[in-house]
């Protein structure tokens, strides 16, 4: 870890060099731009070969995310955008993990019994887990489960991710009302002026309603943009970054066929080459505020 600490003081101090005469904050931005290319430097190979699909550096600066922040990431996982995260928010920001409620992973249909008893102590798990992904100068880590956030919370957050995490909550949305749980504590979590940013798999808006509804991995941006304006939020704006126009998918499709799934590829060489030509999803970005 030197070497990047190094790098990064000298990205810092050369910032600070050009910082200009009047007042305006470019020297910031320009400081928070080389911290986040620092660590997505600093990433192994197998996260960096996916900035192709991603583009973290971009997305991150569209959404606004800065170091000191405190941001609620829903549905962290493995911690592929936490470990980004941590060290670019520094250690005078928080990261909060917040993950699906209890009650809806059993919908899925396809967890066992050790799974499903493991996710009672997510919170925990997870907490630990991500405390081996930080350093003392990452940010600190917590977490909570969605529909039931805790009060000291409520306030505290900048920004609330959204990355891939919307089209479940809206799959299971009429058995459990999950996505307005959801959007609800992300309205309650963040200060006045906070910041939604959104990456989800972009349904086209010839497919039908009923394909686009989540079930498929896909959401139609005129639904996602409705459903945010509906829980209090208003739509700043929006990012073709994460677009990709080679994915096209018939009613016959989910997106789990593309990588790095490769849900419905098996042992046909023909039709994996043909999904990973295609690559990952198309995704919109979307950025949303909530009112000052």
């Amino acid at each position: 870890m030197h070497k990047p600490i190094i790098l990064l003081v000298a990205l810092t101090l050369t910032a600070c060099d050009k910082a200009p005469s009047d007042g305006s904050d470019s020297a910031i931005t320009e400081t928070s731009d080389n911290r986040l290319a620092t660590v997505l430097a600093a990433q192994p190979e197998t996260v960096t070969t996916r900035y192709k699909y991603r583009h973290p550096q971009g997305t991150f600066e569209f959404i606004g995310v800065t170091p000191g922040m405190v941001v609620v990431e829903v549905l962290p996982g493995d911690g592929w955008y936490s470990r980004i995260l941590l060290p670019f928010l520094g250690k005078d920001g928080h990261l909060i993990g917040a993950d699906y409620a209890l009650d809806m992973y059993p919908k899925f249909n396809f967890y066992d019994d050790e799974y499903l008893a493991a996710k009672k102590s997510w919170i925990s798990d997870w907490t630990a887990e991500a405390e081996f992904w930080r350093d003392d100068d990452s940010a600190l880590v917590s977490a909570f489960v969605l529909g039931s956030m805790p009060k000291q919370i409520a306030g505290t957050a900048d920004a609330v991710l959204f990355i891939r995490a919307l089209h479940n909550l809206n799959r299971f949305e009429d058995d459990g009302g999950y996505l307005t749980a959801a959007l609800n504590d992300a309205y309650q979590a963040l200060k006045p002026g906070g910041i939604v940013g959104v990456v989800q798999h972009q349904s086209s808006n010839q497919m039908p309603d009923g394909w686009a509804n989540g079930s498929n991995g896909y959401l139609k941006e005129s639904f996602v943009v409705a459903r945010m304006e509906a829980a209090g939020f208003e739509f700043l704006s929006g990012s073709g970054i994460n677009a990709n126009d080679k994915d096209q998918p018939t009613e016959e499709d989910f997106v789990w066929r593309l990588p790095p799934t490769l849900a419905d590829s098996g042992d046909d060489s023909e039709r994996r080459a043909a999904m990973e030509a295609i690559g990952e999803s198309n995704r919109m970005t979307l950025k949303f505020q909530k009112p000052e």
